[in-house]
């Protein structure tokens, strides 16, 4: 399959029929690759999201892509706004397309229509530290019986009729403007301006929210923000102490 203007976009571009995981495989070949290497493929056999989720979805009805980014001038502390980054990248591509409906942010990394999840992303580490593989899976062409759990959708579903080349190039775009703006600022998301844009476009913040935490303890709270570091800010109930979140799945309750 040809992606004549995914391709332009990537510092190197690959794309595969199949795979067991894109990310896997970004991981594996990181030392001979350079920043900002793509690789995309139709169907990924063993393809997770966060906190080990498996994601499948049928043969050419998804878009699975991984991009490796090794910045230059940003340190590792620094690596948990890139995930951030991302989902507000997917977030944008995806309204791009839209013409009802608003894409918004999940903290931390998950980007709805409304309130149906349309695509989630997942970075690792590569083992040298030098950079990250920011994998990401979005909905494209799947019918409601096609997709997993009711609380989704896709592109389809919300009337979009688009190439995977043309949504493809759309958030590599949009992923590199964020990048290199976060990495010229040596990953500060100030003086990037990646927090504000991020908090224009988060439906989690300021409403009420169940946070899942690591160990699936549950924390029930207002959500106020996000803070320097990238963690969504919990005030819990019956608490007058903020509580910072660095990981956790969550769960939007009823708007304020």
């Amino acid at each position: 399959m040809e992606f004549p203007k995914s391709s332009t976009v990537a510092g190197s571009f690959q794309w595969v029929a199949e795979t067991g995981s894109t990310n896997t495989d970004l991981i594996a070949n990181a030392q001979e690759l350079g920043d900002f290497s793509v690789l995309t493929a139709d169907y990924q056999s063993a393809g997770r999201g966060r906190s080990g989720r498996s994601w499948q979805a049928p043969a050419g009805s998804s878009l699975f892509v991984s991009v490796l980014l090794k910045p230059a001038n940003t340190s590792p502390q620094r690596f948990s706004w890139l995930p951030l980054l991302a989902g507000l990248a997917m977030s944008r591509t995806v309204n791009s397309f839209l013409t009802e409906q608003q894409a918004t942010v999940k903290w931390p990394n998950d980007v709805l229509v409304g309130e149906k999840k349309i695509s989630g992303i997942l970075s690792e580490l590569i083992p040298d530290l030098s950079g990250v593989v920011i994998g990401a899976g979005l909905n494209l062409q799947q019918t409601e019986a096609e997709l997993p759990v009711p609380t989704a959708t896709s592109l389809r579903l919300q009337g979009v009729s688009a190439s995977r080349d043309d949504v493809l190039a759309a958030y590599l775009g949009e992923l590199q403007r964020l990048y290199n703006a976060f990495d010229v600022a040596a990953g500060d998301a100030n003086q990037s301006r990646l927090r504000f844009e991020l908090l224009q476009n988060c439906s989690s913040v300021g409403r009420r929210v169940k946070v899942v935490l690591p160990g699936d303890k549950e924390v029930f709270g207002d959500s106020l923000g996000i803070d320097d570091t990238g963690r969504l800010i919990l005030l819990p109930d019956e608490s007058s102490q903020i509580m910072p979140v660095a990981a956790g799945d969550v769960v939007h309750l009823r708007h304020n």
